[in-house]
């Protein structure tokens, strides 16, 4: 069970506390060999329980103060796919990540996400039930909060956060829509609004646009907040890939590369630190990150926010980049490979042919 010793979530962001999330875990499977890609599923917790373990305690050591048991798409997206039931899976990656929690000192939650139910144009006494469901399993394995996440549509987005707030735990929301509205229109201000009222205590963005627009969005959410009177922390759980050319709906999902050939469009560990530190600067307390993103990402984190945090990851124990010695070497010690160097670096692709955007598949 949780540690009820243990400081709140929103205690600790009350208090000014910067905290950070953990990464993508779905793509992170799959390019293990885990997880099909396209289905995007999690019965890797009740296949390879151990390899779940493994990537929990590889954030926990980057940085992560909070760990997500893995149930993203442990809904009827799963039961479609004909693997594991629902409810194996969701008790199963609640077992994993308390084990690894407790180990790291991190505090743990459990996440729904969006239904076929609601696409598919069902009630939302039925949307609630479903989600009232879930909610249990992570509710009786003692959660510290809970999570709605990757909601396109702010409707239903509303409906879960109603369903997490009736358990009496803090409540994070996170949107995976653009700065110009969700699927229905509604616009990323009233986004927030809205989940603020139906009772979020987080709210902000993850997945499916350019880390630039995403920080957009959440800068929406926090205006649309300032002007309705509404409080609540915000949190940026950006695409671990750069995708301007992406589209304003759909986000790199249209993209030809993906989901196999998003590499080169890869966010490389100073991409993030900069990132992140604009972040800060609108107002975000809460980071992490989303598909694509890696451990070393999540440290890229850590290090950019070492002085507001007060410590330091225990992988970073390993990480000096901004440091010459070695580096220098390779420059044949003409070049002082510091700070200012790997900030400022613009990063070739080695790819003579290919084009800085993609054209988008009819």
């Amino acid at each position: 069970m949780a540690n009820s010793s243990k400081k709140t979530i929103l205690e600790r962001l009350d208090a000014g506390e910067v905290l950070i999330g953990d990464g993508g875990y779905i793509t992170e499977m799959e390019r293990r060999g885990y997880a099909t890609a396209g289905i995007w599923t999690p019965e890797v917790n009740v296949e390879h329980p151990d390899a779940v373990a493994i990537l929990h305690k590889e954030f926990a050591r980057a940085g992560s103060d909070v760990l997500q048991a893995f149930t993203f798409n442990a809904n009827d997206y799963l039961d479609k796919a004909r693997t594991a039931e629902r409810n194996e899976v969701n008790e199963s990656a609640c077992k994993i990540v308390q084990k690894i929690a407790a180990e790291y000192n991190c505090l743990w939650a459990g996440g729904i996400s969006a239904t076929n139910i609601y696409n598919q144009g069902g009630s939302k006494k039925d949307v609630q039930e479903y989600f009232r469901d879930q909610a249990e399993i992570f509710v009786r394995h003692g959660s510290d909060f809970l999570i709605a996440e990757y909601f396109h549509n702010c409707e239903e987005a509303v409906w879960a956060v109603e369903v997490l707030k009736e358990t009496g735990k803090p409540v994070m929301a996170s949107l995976c829509i653009s700065s110009q509205g969700d699927y229905k229109g509604v616009p990323t201000e009233e986004c927030a609004v809205r989940l603020v009222k139906a009772g979020a205590d987080v709210v902000g963005v993850n997945c499916k646009f350019d880390p630039p627009e995403s920080l957009k969005a959440v800068s929406k959410m926090k205006e649309g907040l300032k002007k309705a009177g509404l409080k609540a922390h915000l949190l940026f759980q950006p695409l671990g890939y750069y995708c301007p050319d992406a589209d304003s709906k759909n986000g790199y999902l249209v993209l030809p590369e993906f989901p196999f050939a998003l590499e080169p469009r890869q966010l490389t560990r100073f991409d993030v630190q900069k990132l992140t530190r604009s972040a800060y600067d609108v107002g975000v307390r809460y980071f992490g990150g989303c598909c694509g993103f890696k451990p070393y990402h999540i440290r890229a984190i850590s290090e950019e926010l070492e002085k507001e945090r007060g410590r330091k990851a225990a992988s970073s124990e390993k990480h000096a980049p901004f440091t010459s010695g070695r580096y220098a070497a390779t420059a044949a010690g003409k070049l002082d490979r510091n700070e200012e160097f790997w900030m400022n670096l613009k990063p070739a692709s080695g790819r003579p042919h290919c084009p800085s955007f993609s054209e988008q598949l009819d």
